[in-house]
């Protein structure tokens, strides 16, 4: 689940020394393959779990430290931020009750976080993004304090060289910025492990990768990252911007991001992947190296290639190999890192049964995909699978296109079932797992579909801040009663539980659809946009999005008043508007907003972000606000 005893490689010396240690471990993993030192025969299973911590107001909960405290048990870890931690299951062999098992372990450990975070005023939520998140809960004071984070944003920094950008576009568009690698932690997952054998690894690779898209297709829980309707599964965007360290050149050539599905089929050998990955992806954290792998396998005991699993963690597959070793055997294993966290144990537990049984019974009934299909429509099935979920059309073999749902329950479906039973399964467990999956595709109620029924369902009514504030709370009380989500009832306005959380500060209501105006336009644009969007305020910014003054419709009359409206068209807007407006901070409470409104006797605040346009409030939303809650008062 991470080493955390490293530090960034910038020394040259030690570098070129931690390099020579990546190359011994991956001549150490070809050695062990010739000689067949790896396990074979046996095949296990495994989970991580990632998951957010919130506030009673469902707000994002800074307490995971706190949590880990009632949690001394090494199951459990850190993640990047201090709202995010992880736990991982035991693994177990596969077939008989493995699914169950893992149920189990799943509820247990779940049921262990909660009552921690019960202790320090905080609840858990299983979703793959945050709804009730925002920006300003990214900043680097919530990094978990811990090496190897504050060495991944560093070195991520350096190699990119700006800040980092995103642009996701769906229903909504997202298109921001943000000074570290902390819009990772918007993320989390529910990771699967398959262990595999040496001489088999390429094919279940391979497979791996064959069956992300309809997995994911089935099982998307993320569409919504900043009040924004993005993409069905928005993590997966996130993630693959969030850590992309490329430039753009003046040269058309290849470069890879370091979050991949990959490139091509794997031939013969898990030695391919690392390779590839040493050859295209710079080391950026490092750690000392006491063992020589060499030796290690001359004493008879397998070896720890701590330098390559360090290596291998920060490139960000998303099947990605894996080394290990478990009660002194060293293994090989697949990765499946696509799934989002929830929405509930048993949701969790039926994409595992599915991939499982995929895994089983793509590799008893098919040849190599590789054979089947050509790379490149794989990974365009898995990008649509992302950006539509269950609405997505993939290639198939035979060069057919089939829609998801279809593929899923027509063929995939069967298969996974056929690939369990064949692996000595419990029947019952299979067909309890298999059959939530079918039910959640045929009903067309993934999680992202809940949640944008809700969200369209709550529309016009509170604030968007309330809205997903609602949305948090249905989904944390939707999970502790454990049905699975195709049978979940839509999100109500009043789960938010009272209005007061959703307008704490200002960044939770202010306007962020702006209409602006440079220096150099006209009193006359000026004097008709306002006219036409029926507003009172227009800020003037610059080509960078750096406010420059403000112009109110109050200005405009006494400049009429003075001049007449016969030179309005020739007028410029830097010679009216107000130049030094007050402003302030999205972090801004909402109390203090209307304070310094009132005391300086103005109508409107511009809401600045790293010294940027990010929004506006102004006495309009105070008036609907007060409005909305006079209503609520008088229907009690």
């Amino acid at each position: 689940m991470g080493e955390q005893n490293v530090h960034e490689k910038s020394d040259s010396k030690a570098l070129g020394l931690f390099m020579k240690h990546l190359l011994d471990d991956v001549h150490a993993l070809d050695l062990m393959i010739q000689e067949g030192m790896l396990e074979e025969g046996k095949r296990h299973i495994g989970a991580e779990q990632e998951l957010f911590l919130v506030t009673e107001d469902w707000q994002p909960a800074m307490t995971a430290l706190d949590v880990l405290e009632y949690l001394p048990d090494e199951h459990f870890t850190t993640e990047l931020a201090t709202f995010n931690m992880e736990f991982g299951l035991d693994p177990v062999l596969f077939g008989g009750d493995c699914l169950r098992r893992l149920e189990i372990q799943l509820s247990n450990f779940l049921a262990q976080v909660r009552s921690a975070a019960k202790q320090v005023g905080s609840q858990v939520v299983l979703t793959g993004i945050l709804p009730t998140l925002r920006k300003s809960d990214l900043g680097l004071d919530n990094m978990t304090p811990r090496p190897r984070y504050a060495a991944l944003n560093e070195a991520m920094s350096k190699l990119r060289g700006k800040s980092y950008e995103f642009n996701i576009r769906g229903i909504d568009e997202l298109i921001i910025e943000h000074d570290s690698v902390m819009l990772e932690a918007c993320n989390t997952s529910f990771q699967l492990h398959f262990q595999v054998a040496p001489r088999e690894f390429a094919k279940l690779y391979n497979i791996a990768q064959l069956v992300s898209a309809p997995l994911l297709a089935g099982a998307c829980n993320s569409p919504v990252l900043f009040g924004k309707r993005l993409w069905r599964e928005t993590r997966i965007a996130v993630f693959q911007q969030a850590v992309d360290t490329r430039r753009a050149t003046p040269y058309v050539r290849e470069s890879k991001a370091r979050v991949s599905f990959g490139t091509r089929w794997v031939e013969n050998s898990i030695l391919e992947i690392f390779k590839e990955d040493i050859a295209r992806y710079r080391l950026i954290l490092g750690t000392e190296v006491a063992e020589s792998p060499f030796e290690a396998i001359e004493q008879g005991r397998p070896p720890e290639l701590t330098a390559l699993c360090l290596h291998n963690g920060t490139i960000y597959r998303w099947n990605r190999p894996c080394y290990g070793i478990t009660d002194g055997k060293a293994h090989l294993r697949i990765e499946n890192r696509v799934l989002p966290s929830g929405p509930t144990v048993l949701d969790a537990m039926a994409n595992a049964a599915f991939f499982f049984g995929l895994l089983s019974g793509f590799s008893s009934e098919f040849e190599d995909p590789a054979a089947l299909i050509d790379f490149g429509y794989v990974r365009d099935n898995f990008l649509a699978a992302a950006r539509l979920g269950l609405n997505a059309q993939f290639s198939w073999f035979g060069g057919k296109t089939v829609p998801a749902p279809e593929l899923i329950c027509e063929e995939l479906i069967p298969l996974a079932r056929r690939g369990l039973l064949e692996r000595g399964v419990d029947g019952q467990d299979v067909e309890r797992y298999l059959g939530i999956y079918e039910d959640r595709v045929q009903s067309q109620q993934t999680g992202s579909e809940w949640m944008l029924r809700s969200v369209e369902s709550m529309k016009d009514r509170g604030s968007r801040a309330e809205r997903l504030a609602a949305l948090t709370a249905a989904t944390v009380r939707r999970q502790t009663e454990g049905i699975p989500v195709h049978q979940w009832d839509l999100a109500e306005l009043k789960e938010a539980g009272g209005w007061k959380p959703s307008y704490m500060r200002v960044d939770q209501f202010m306007q962020t659809d702006l209409i602006t105006v440079s220096e150099n336009d006209t009193v006359d644009l000026v004097a008709n946009l306002m006219d036409w969007e029926k507003i009172r305020h227009i800020p003037v910014e610059d080509e960078q999005h750096h406010l420059v003054g403000l112009i109110s419709y109050r200005t405009l009359l006494r400049y009429f008043g003075r001049h007449g409206e016969e030179e309005k068209s020739s007028v410029l807007v830097s010679e009216v508007m107000r130049r030094n407006p007050i402003t302030v901070s999205p972090e801004t409470t909402t109390l203090e907003a209307i304070q310094i409104m009132r005391r300086e006797q103005i109508g409107c605040l511009p809401v600045l972000d790293n010294d940027r346009l990010a929004g506006i409030v102004s006495e309009h939303d105070f008036m609907r606000i007060a409005s909305d809650l006079m209503e609520k008062r008088l229907q009690e």
